[in-house]
């Protein structure tokens, strides 16, 4: 799985924004996670704005870039595990399915967009370090806000489920103001984008950090794997039962009360170090 990141998620971001407005593209990073048993990477060092270039096709951070070749996504990785330091290299190559150019508030205000850039498509993954490679299916999504996403909620839940020939999301969000938000949308490998029924909630077993973990299926879920089990935030491999069909999918658990309390923000840096910048940041 690999994710750009940004801001979001940084501790350093979040500590200069409390002297005032900063610059977010002074806190940017590549997150790279491989799952695969005897080979797991994670790999997210933020960097400055002076590592960071961009064009209306190309986005570079450090060593690493992502490209749009009018067809294909490409990502060049040139990372460093961590706290395990090794190298982390290879190129993904994400062929898009169908594009569609919608986006959907969050939140009553609409200060927080997700966007589904490419919720179907297939991946092709080489890696030189670790030696991997493989083949699958492929999903690349965006989100953008006004403000903080502490600050817009507290908590969501997230999950993309690949049925046959469609890709099934479920986005429940908890808004600190407002009424909570639920979106349940099919896209389709002709570009048709539907909602559909959402069942009731069901609890995921806790993991270590005993985070709440829901998801909606129409029979009980099952836990496949945890994949991440942070003390605000789970990803999972999951099995349910969605608009009559079963389907595995990848599910997340946000808690964003839990991102900004002080020790969480303490333990941060030693999962996303900062070039150049001490720990001693508080």
């Amino acid at each position: 799985m690999i994710a750009f990141v940004g801001s979001v998620f940084s501790p350093y971001y979040k500590s200069a924004r409390r002297k005032g407005p900063t610059n977010p593209e002074n806190h940017v990073s590549l997150n790279v996670a491989l799952y695969s048993r005897g080979a797991a990477r994670w790999a997210m060092t933020e960097r400055s704005s002076a590592a960071l270039s961009r064009d209306r096709d190309t986005f570079s951070i450090g060593p690493s870039v992502m490209r749009f070749d009018g067809q294909d996504f490409i990502i060049d990785i040139d990372e460093k595990a961590f706290p395990l330091i090794a190298p982390v290299r290879g190129q993904v190559r994400i062929s898009p399915s169908i594009m569609p150019a919608r986006s959907f508030a969050l939140d009553d205000a609409g200060r927080h967009v997700w966007q589904p850039i490419a919720p179907m498509g297939r991946i092709e993954v080489a890696m030189q370090s670790p030696a991997l490679s493989w083949k699958g299916h492929a999903y690349v999504d965006h989100n953008r806000g006004l403000e903080p996403i502490e600050d817009g909620f507290a908590a969501w839940e997230w999950s993309r489920s690949q049925g046959h020939n469609r890709s099934l999301i479920l986005f429940d969000t908890r808004p600190r103001t407002g009424a909570e938000r639920q979106l349940s949308l099919a896209f389709h490998h002709n570009g048709r984008i539907e909602p559909f029924a959402a069942p009731a909630r069901q609890h995921l077993p806790r993991a270590f950090w005993l985070m709440s973990r829901q998801t909606r299926s129409e029979q009980t879920p099952k836990l496949l794997r945890t994949l991440e089990d942070a003390p605000f935030y789970t990803r999972n491999m999951i099995s349910s039962h969605l608009d009559s069909e079963e389907m595995m999918g990848v599910h997340e658990s946000l808690s964003l009360d839990r991102f900004s309390s002080p020790i969480v923000q303490r333990m941060l840096p030693f999962r996303m170090p900062r070039v150049g910048a001490s720990r001693a940041f508080f």
